[in-house]
């Protein structure tokens, strides 16, 4: 049940509901509220637009009420620092030995989920290591499996090189693959899915920024990434990601160790403006 309600009272009649709906769901009649036949619910998107598009707050769908919603009007960023905080993003490979906040790392993952997802779908699954003792225990049985592979001469072809990550690791204790960070966030999201990959790329970007702005480092982590689901069998189903599920890509995060004073300068973009 899509749970749509029209406040009778708030409500204008003024359409735009009707006219924004993606779906082409919400019809108006002459001289009546807004609504939506039983027999085209399953056509909702639930993408709330309705809700988010009435400026009168008449609109209900899903359980949602406009009254627990943040209003927009003055809550944007300025384009100023908004630029600054998409320039100065860095990279992170060096962290502080302590945890975030739970609540904070909850409200990251929150915040990231609403990233736009093909279809609506919101099928994102986001799989945290919320403890950097258990990133410790991870770590560790990583790097000894890596190591009876390069002992073994049983990397995949073009995987060599993690030989050397084994030993930095075990002659000075050098952690390349999860550069000592005390989290770990892996984005996956079902195969069957629109488009599962850009999904879960998108999903970490958000992240991604939602967390520099609040003081949180990340890098995005290939290296971890190739060794949890391209190189050691079994990382999967050790960290609970289900076999139906495609791999995005994974972040490692937590409090940085380092502080960044300004921007750099890369550019300008390489554009192909198209000319028809």
């Amino acid at each position: 049940m899509l749970e749509f309600t029209v406040n009778q009272t708030l409500c204008t009649r003024c359409g735009e509901c009707v006219a924004d709906c993606p779906a082409r769901i919400i019809t108006m009649a002459a001289e009546s509220l807004p609504a939506i036949a039983a027999e085209r619910e399953a056509a909702c998107y639930r993408c709330q637009h309705c809700l988010m598009i009435c400026p009168y707050g008449a609109i209900s769908i899903l359980g949602v009420k406009p009254s627990s919603c943040r209003p927009l009007a003055g809550s944007f960023p300025d384009p100023e620092r908004l630029e600054a905080l998409i320039r100065g993003r860095r990279s992170i490979r060096r962290y502080k030995p302590e945890n975030l906040d739970p609540q904070l790392i909850q409200r990251l993952l929150d915040v990231a989920w609403q990233a736009p997802t093909g279809k609506n779908e919101r099928s994102v699954l986001f799989t945290v290591v919320d403890d950097r003792e258990k990133l410790s225990r991870l770590r560790h049985e990583v790097m000894e499996a890596l190591g009876e592979m390069a002992r073994g001469q049983r990397f995949p072809r073009g995987m060599e090189f993690f030989g050397h990550f084994v030993t930095l690791w075990e002659e000075k204790g050098a952690d390349i693959l999860f550069r000592d960070a005390p989290h770990l966030l892996i984005a996956s999201a079902p195969c069957e899915g629109a488009s599962p990959v850009p999904d879960c790329l998108i999903a970490l970007s958000y992240f991604e920024l939602f967390a520099q702005a609040n003081g949180v480092g990340t890098v995005w982590n290939g290296l971890t990434t190739w060794a949890l689901f391209d190189i050691l069998p079994g990382m999967r189903q050790r960290l609970g990601i289900p076999d139906s599920h495609t791999i995005g890509y994974g972040m490692s995060f937590g409090k940085p160790a380092v502080r960044f004073a300004r921007t750099v300068q890369h550019g300008p973009a390489r554009v192909n403006r198209v000319a028809l």
